[in-house]
């Protein structure tokens, strides 16, 4: 279960096997960003400001990072956050 959200052209992916910390996959074109579901930090990767500032919008909406982390958790049950 890769995509769990699309955001205009932007995909929102969140996989297995993964690693710390609690992270999403957005995916614009040939850009990609990995950003941190507690903070919304990017910390890997680069996404053009307009479609960046849209995924932060998006993220930051009324529990869209409980469910986020709850998708992460359960793709990663071994993974101690």
């Amino acid at each position: 279960m890769p995509t769990v959200h699309t955001l205009n052209s932007i995909k929102i992916d969140l996989y297995s096997r993964e690693h710390l910390p609690p992270h999403f996959h957005a995916l614009y074109a040939e850009h990609e960003s990995l950003i941190e579901i507690r903070t919304l930090d990017t910390y890997e990767g680069w996404l053009p400001v307009r479609q960046h500032n849209a995924v932060l919008k998006w993220a930051r909406g009324k529990g869209i990072q409980e469910w986020l982390l709850e998708i992460f958790k359960r793709l990663n049950p071994n993974l101690r956050s």
